[in-house]
């Protein structure tokens, strides 16, 4: 077996550019994804004027990344469903639907998230 030649540093700033290229890639390609970097954009400084404490803060821009997390791998789904299948397929339907679930349910939570720490 052939030693691999991408460790340390040299695997780091790999993957780091490989993550600049997906992030880069949802934001041309994603609606969605760009509402979303708008609303963590709005919501930074606001969660460091509603934050009472490091963890409230922490909570609400946390709670916002985890959105675009979430959108990410819906997004990637979506791609991988539409790569292999261009035809109409009740699996593929279901593939795309819980990927959206998912990104609703993140978004519910960000939302109470964000009501705890201004309500309470």
């Amino acid at each position: 077996m052939a030693k691999s030649t991408n460790i340390g540093l040299k695997r780091l700033i790999n993957a780091f550019g490989f993550s600049m290229q997906g992030l880069k890639a949802a934001y041309k390609g994603e609606e969605a994804f760009r509402q979303e970097v708008a609303v963590l954009v709005l919501a930074v400084p606001l969660a460091f004027w509603l934050g009472d404490t490091a963890i409230e803060v922490a909570l609400l821009i946390g709670s916002i990344i985890l959105v675009l997390v979430v959108e990410l791998l819906n997004s990637a789904i979506e791609a991988v469903v539409d790569r292999f299948g261009g035809e109409l397929h009740v699996l593929s339907g279901q593939a795309k639907d819980m990927g959206s679930s998912a990104v609703l349910l993140i978004s519910i939570n960000a939302l109470i998230i964000w009501c705890a720490v201004i309500l309470f």
